[in-house]
């Protein structure tokens, strides 16, 4: 049989693009010449980055929100308002975005990886407990893909310990577990709005909390130091300059209106893509837990079978997807794999530490199978997912017939 897939020369599934991104009109374009002619560009003299905060803080059902220049200084912040320094160890997920690991780094403590639950590609709350020393100062929990982990599991195992938990949140913008926001339902939650992320001004970030005493700390680390009331050369404290910028802080309030009409395109394309799968064999979306009341759908996750395509590698069935107008990536390496971060423990924790890390066989295996379909993908019409989908059949028809 001829194949007639595009990446053999074959007509592609479909030749137009998916939504662009980011989406921005007239409010954006608006807002942003509003502070332009303000001339308040700044943080400290405008008014549009607290308006972002507290709608933001509004929205992800928080007390307190503290908007900095990007999602890993988030974490940076917020490790540090946790009183986590040289020396300490974090335990956090042993699949997720380097920045999670790097940010331990920059504040002195060293990442400790735990293995995740193959099924939801999310952290094993079973497996922290064993991780935990006299040294372990906190747990950062990642909401991989914008799907809520076991928070359950995870906050069970901290309060057995007195241990704080700092979400990690970065792609998890309107997610819900137990119909809570994500965010504040540990101690500390950080986001990210980068680029690609489902809420968008290019760059910056967010830390979210209950905990007053952890803002107002939080505040002061972003501010150089200042205390609420100091003048402009009265620090209580050593900080550092994370302060957004007036023109950020516009953006994100402008892309904030949009956000509860893109998500529920999201839900209704991705559980479009979780029916049409299930009649696709070795195409397995991540299991969402029945406690996620929302998904926030930064990623579609799925898991690559190569024995159901033929024999066919991971790389080549993107390949092939992306020759039908279908753009996919396949998903993270695992952090126990990144020679920067072996390198930064061998130097400053010695050999013995490099030898320590795994086993993580789980985050292993998604390292290998995972492939992803981003956010953009999810806004289209129904008939942009039934392409999806028409793709993935052209291709295992193909191959299974070898």
């Amino acid at each position: 049989m001829t194949s007639s897939l595009a990446i053999d020369g074959g007509t592609p599934v479909r030749t137009a693009p998916f939504s662009v991104w980011p989406v921005w009109g007239d409010g954006e374009r608006q807002m942003l010449l509003d502070v332009l002619e303000s001339g308040h560009w700044g943080e400290l003299s405008g008014d549009q980055v607290q308006a972002f905060e507290d709608r933001f803080a509004a929205f992800q059902g928080a007390r307190f929100a503290l908007a900095v220049p990007n999602g890993t200084q988030a974490l940076e912040v917020a490790l540090q308002a946790l009183g986590v320094g040289p020396g300490d160890e974090v335990i956090t997920t042993a699949w997720t975005f380097i920045a999670t690991a790097s940010a331990n780094f920059a504040v002195g403590a060293r990442p400790i990886f735990v293995d995740i639950d193959p099924r939801t590609n999310l952290i094993d709350p079973s497996l922290i407990e064993a991780a935990i020393t006299s040294r372990t100062k906190a747990i950062v929990p990642v909401h991989i893909g914008g799907q809520p982990c076991d928070l359950d599991g995870v906050l069970d195992v901290a309060r057995g310990h007195g241990l704080p938990v700092l979400e990690d949140a970065a792609q998890a913008v309107g997610a819900e577990w137990k119909g809570m926001k994500v965010g504040a339902i540990g101690d500390l939650g950080t986001f990210s709005f980068q680029e690609s992320k489902n809420l968008s001004g290019g760059e910056g970030g967010a830390i979210v909390t209950n905990r007053k005493d952890l803002h107002d700390l939080a505040w002061s680390l972003h501010n150089s130091g200042r205390g609420p009331s100091s003048g402009p050369f009265d620090f209580e404290r050593l900080g550092g300059n994370y302060r957004l910028t007036e023109l950020t802080g516009a953006l994100l309030l402008a892309q904030l209106a949009r956000l509860d009409g893109q998500m529920a395109v999201r839900d209704r394309n991705a559980a479009l893509l979780t029916r049409g799968f299930t009649e696709i064999a070795g195409l397995d979306p991540t299991v969402v837990d029945e406690r996620v009341t929302r998904h926030a759908w930064h990623l579609y996750q799925l898991r690559y079978d190569a024995t159901a395509f033929g024999g066919q590698s991971r790389e080549h069935f993107i390949g092939a997807l992306e020759a039908e107008g279908i753009p996919a990536t396949a998903g993270y390496v695992p952090l126990t794999r990144i020679d920067a971060i072996r390198t930064a423990l061998r130097d400053r924790y010695g050999v013995d530490a490099v030898g320590s890390i795994g086993p993580a066989p789980h985050a292993e295996a998604a390292g290998r199978d995972s492939i992803w379909l981003h956010q953009t993908a999810l806004l289209g019409s129904d008939a942009d997912t039934a392409d999806i989908l028409t793709a993935c059949r052209k291709i295992a028809t193909a191959w299974q017939s070898k």
